[in-house]
């Protein structure tokens, strides 16, 4: 799965940084540097993306078609 997404990226309280992406609701990251909390983004979508996938094809008769689809 290949896309691009924004990430939000603030400076945390604490110290380090913190990410979220608008477009993909739950997915989140924090690092401390900028490049660590864009990689926790990367894989925290990647995740999210990935267990939505899983809950979709569930029960999903034999017959469906699953295709790709580009934008």
């Amino acid at each position: 799965m290949k896309g691009e997404f924004t990430a939000i990226i603030e400076e945390a309280p604490e110290g380090g940084y913190w990410a979220i992406c608008p477009e993909v609701p739950g997915a989140n990251g924090q690092g401390e540097t900028i490049e660590e909390t864009k990689e926790s983004l990367r894989d925290a979508i990647r995740l999210v993306l990935e267990d939505r996938v899983e809950d979709a094809r569930r029960g999903l008769p034999g017959d469906a078609i699953q295709t790709v689809v580009a934008i």
